[in-house]
């Protein structure tokens, strides 16, 4: 048991030396003799401006928001500067460390971060700040803080956007005579975790700057500004709002493929697309800013609600047309005698000195009076009417009717090539804009 006891006596553990805090002589506040100073003055006061040097690391991004033009970040925050107040005698020049409670005892720099909205440090579990003072007087003070401050963003070119905000600190008291506020390693001043991530955006780059702000009442400061720059990821927004839009666009053009007659297939089809349109905007813009400009994804989502209403008016123009035509056709049949001077209509139809054309099947030209494949046989009756001298006399064509007519079908017709190229070229046009 003793050779025990004397192994343990001899172990490196019980080499340590004499706890230093339970002697008075030691203490913090009696060694750093902070009753000795005024602590409520800035070092050398009256001389030339104290330089604090500051660096960050910037731990996380916590949100970008769009609506309130804002962003959170999260940092640790440290400032350098010589205090000759605070040096103390030291045989092995090691520094001291302390928490929160001293630092209310000595002056620190009065840092607050411009255009913030809110902002605190973090006390969990104790308040997070760091006090390090060497025996020269030297101190380093660290902080962690979470600052939600403003950031300007131009949305114009929403969601295919690259957008830079800036974090802004400066001294609130004491001005550029006073305290001279710099980066204390430049731009290498500015250390980001590698894990920063976020989940709409990708962190192009951090960097630093200095600049002098002035204040008309108090005068000029000194401000470090973190600029870091910002890329939206577009792929969320081509399956939530293009991809939608282009599908909706597309669905429109199946009314041109329909038959003019099918009013039941061709009006609710035309009437969903616009109102589905209509969902899209109305959920985009719920989650924007009321900006007083255009970005560009109110750019493409209008010109798709424009192409689905014009596929809307393309079936009214169509059907009213078609009533035109079947009208003038009925007071043409009306103004006939009921046997044309001819024995048999379909003879006349087929005999193709006539009509002028070759030989017909007589099942798509005998009901004529209601056609079936209404182009030709509409030509046909006109044809007719105009040609037989006996049939004009009574009928008195005007060339006006000859030049009014108009094919319905080839609107549908002209309308499946015009609206699909018409779309491929303003896609090439904005994505070449915008991306």
């Amino acid at each position: 048991m003793e050779g025990g006891g004397g192994h343990k006596s001899g172990s490196p553990i019980y080499k340590r030396s004499p706890d230093l805090t339970k002697s008075p002589m030691t203490k913090s506040e009696q060694l750093l003799r902070i009753d000795d100073h005024d602590f409520t003055m800035r070092p050398a006061f009256g001389g030339p401006p104290i330089p604090v040097g500051v660096d960050v690391q910037v731990e996380s991004l916590d949100t970008i928001s769009e609506v309130d033009m804002d962003f959170t970040m999260t940092l640790y925050l440290r400032h350098y500067w010589k205090d000759e107040r605070l040096s103390f005698p030291s045989t092995n020049n090691q520094s001291m460390t302390f928490d929160s409670r001293l630092v209310k005892k000595i002056w620190v720099p009065d840092m607050f971060f411009v255009h913030s909205k809110r902002s605190f440090i973090h006390d969990t579990t104790t308040d997070n700040v760091m006090l390090r003072v060497y025996p020269d007087g030297n101190v380093l003070y660290s902080l962690r803080v979470t600052v939600t401050a403003m950031c300007n963003m131009d949305l114009s070119r929403f969601p295919l956007d690259t957008q830079t905000c800036s974090l802004e600190i400066e001294s609130y008291a004491y001005t550029d005579d006073d305290l001279m506020l710099y980066w204390k390693k430049g731009n290498e001043s500015l250390n980001t975790d590698d894990r920063i991530s976020l989940s709409q955006f990708l962190i192009q780059k951090f960097h630093t700057t200095t600049k002098l702000a002035f204040y008309s009442s108090t005068g000029w400061y000194n401000r470090l500004y973190i600029h870091f720059t910002l890329r939206r990821h577009i792929f969320f927004f081509l399956l939530q709002t293009y991809f939608p839009a282009t599908l909706m666009v597309m669905l429109s053009w199946v009314s041109f493929w329909i038959d003019r007659r099918a009013v039941p297939a061709r009006v609710p089809l035309g009437i969903t697309t616009v109102l589905t349109m209509s969902t899209i905007i109305t959920g985009v813009n719920a989650s924007m800013p009321r900006v007083s400009y255009i970005k560009a994804v109110d750019i493409y989502l209008w010109v798709s609600f424009v192409f689905v209403f014009l596929s809307v008016i393309e079936y009214a123009a169509v059907n009213y047309l078609s009533t035109v035509q079947e009208r003038k056709e009925r007071k043409l049949r009306e103004r006939l005698p009921c046997t044309c001077g001819i024995g048999n209509p379909d003879e006349m139809m087929i005999d193709p000195q006539i009509t002028g054309y070759g030989s017909m099947d007589v099942n798509t030209t005998g009901n004529y009076g209601m056609p079936e494949n209404g182009g030709r046989q509409e030509q046909i009756l006109a044809q007719v009417a105009l040609n037989d001298p006996q049939i004009a006399s009574r009928v008195k064509p005007s060339r006006g009717y000859v030049n009014i007519w108009i094919d319905t079908h080839a609107i549908d017709k002209y309308s499946r090539v015009v609206f699909p190229g018409a779309y491929i070229l303003f896609n090439i046009i904005y994505w070449s804009i915008y991306s």
